[in-house]
């Protein structure tokens, strides 16, 4: 089985991705949610270029990622679950729950500390809202982000099928909640008691800095409700929002060459870093 893994995760990983990327994008043609005044050929490209270059530095500086790091502490009985002889069902369901878990608290650090939100800020720079938002990442917040990643599970000692579990798990959600789809009203009141939602994640894209700095989720809704970083809907209402920062208006800032720059652009004083005002 770790055999399995280890030499088809790509493969496995990407064919997940390329299923739900489509399935998204199918889905936002037919039943949109917004209308996009920026159309799809003049942000599409450079976001989805950004994901090639992301898997191609991740390859080349983690060659063999988080499932390969779950392969060696199962080996070697590094970490939390091995040093408590946890059943693998038990591994598998907690790994799954705190990985998410991890991502959220890193999520917030990358908004509340201003050299992390340099980084990060370039995915929340996107003028519209999509699919391809949800893939959108500077490529140093992805290695750093995998670093997090790989001391995670060596620390908990994952099961290496955990891993390829959330991280297909991690991929699926993101652009499912950052999808400009439309669901009943009726139907996202009941999903984003169990995943986080697209109009539960658009409030988060707002370019209000109240609302930036809330529902983090990317996975499980359950966390934003936790901690108090939960809001339900954008004070203008989900046709009313702005979406972006308040840097980076120009549509020139969609270019990859302008995107890859952006953290070490000095402009974003006007942006109140790790402010947040009680949710709602």
């Amino acid at each position: 089985m770790a055999e399995i893994l280890l030499t088809h995760e790509s493969a496995i990983r990407l064919g997940a991705f390329a299923s739900i990327f489509g399935a998204m994008a199918l889905w936002e043609l037919l039943a949109p949610r917004r209308g996009q005044a920026i159309r799809r050929i003049k942000r599409w490209p450079s976001n989805v270029g950004i994901v090639a270059l992301d898997t191609l530095l991740v390859r080349l500086v983690f060659p063999t990622a988080a499932v390969g790091v779950a392969l060696s502490a199962e080996t070697n009985g590094w970490g939390l679950f091995h040093a408590m002889k946890a059943p693998t069902w038990l591994a598998v369901i907690a790994s799954v729950i705190l990985l998410d878990l991890a991502i959220y608290l890193q999520h917030v650090l990358f908004h509340a500390v201003p050299v992390l939100w340099r980084l990060h800020r370039m995915h929340h720079a996107d003028l519209e809202f999509d699919v391809t938002t949800g893939v959108r990442f500077h490529p140093l917040e992805i290695l750093l982000s995998m670093a997090i990643k790989l001391g995670v599970v060596a620390a908990l000692g994952t099961p290496p099928v955990a891993v390829l579990i959330f991280e297909m798990l991690l991929n699926a959600t993101s652009m499912f909640n950052h999808g400009n789809v439309n669901l009943p009203q009726r139907l996202d009141r009941v999903l984003r008691r169990f995943v986080v939602t697209p109009d539960m994640h658009r409030v988060h894209h707002s370019v209000v800095p109240r609302e930036t700095n809330s529902n983090f989720g990317f996975n499980q809704p359950w966390w934003d409700r936790l901690f108090g970083t939960y809001r339900a809907e954008p004070a203008a209402g989900h046709e009313g929002i702005t979406v972006g920062i308040g840097q980076f208006r120009d549509a020139r800032e969609l270019r990859l060459d302008r995107m890859l720059l952006q953290p070490f652009r000095d402009d974003d004083r006007s942006y109140p870093l790790g402010r947040r005002e009680p949710a709602r």
